[in-house]
């Protein structure tokens, strides 16, 4: 009979401060390695579509705002499609990262508002930004997708949203219009309006 020696699960580490350290350099006062930290500028020339800029703070279960939280976002361009795809503009790459002010915690996007997506059954799936946050004390990226409360009737149809149980619940998915393109979306990892998260 063969002894099997099994090792133990070593303990889960946090993704501490230096998140940004590697991420996002020059936002750590590390210079010289990008011109510009990857993710800084989601829109490279004339891009078509709805210019927009997405605020929000990533807030933790007593409410108060994470200042260490780095935020991915992935999207398609204004027509729905995804960098790379046939058609895609050559002028938005779709992805961005940012972390939050070191002081108030609120992140910022210069972006695109998106255009619908198909689902895999040919459905449309409503304009939407799909959302990777890390912070000090997340042990696993925490995701997350951003809909738009004025596209009522693309997010009544659509089949996410529609798979949402507690339906008092989706408003946490919704970016609110604040005016002169401005969309303002909060993140709250615990508590009262805790932020539906997507196990991806």
């Amino acid at each position: 009979m063969q002894r099997i020696e099994r090792l133990k699960e070593s303990p889960s580490q946090t993704a501490g401060p230096y998140v940004h350290i590697g991420a996002l350099p020059n936002f750590a006062g590390i210079e010289g390695v990008y011109a510009q930290d990857l993710g800084h500028r989601m829109i490279l020339g004339d891009a078509r579509g709805e210019r927009i800029t997405l605020r929000g703070t990533v807030y933790d279960g007593t409410g108060a705002a994470l200042r260490d939280a780095m935020v991915e976002i992935w999207q398609a361009d204004a027509a729905g499609k995804y960098a790379g795809q046939d058609g895609a503009d050559p002028a938005f790459t779709g992805w961005g990262r940012q972390a939050g002010d070191m002081e108030t915690g609120e992140f910022a996007f210069e972006t695109l508002k998106p255009g619908p997506v198909p689902f895999r059954d040919g459905r449309l799936m409503a304009p939407h930004i799909s959302v990777w946050i890390v912070a000090r004390g997340i042990n696993l990226g925490l995701q997350t997708r951003i809909y738009f409360a004025d596209e009522q009737e693309a997010n009544a149809a659509d089949p996410i949203l529609s798979r949402v149980e507690h339906r008092d619940r989706i408003g946490t998915l919704m970016a609110q219009p604040e005016g002169d393109g401005t969309y303002r979306f909060d993140i709250r990892l615990q508590g009262e309006d805790e932020t539906i998260f997507f196990d991806i």
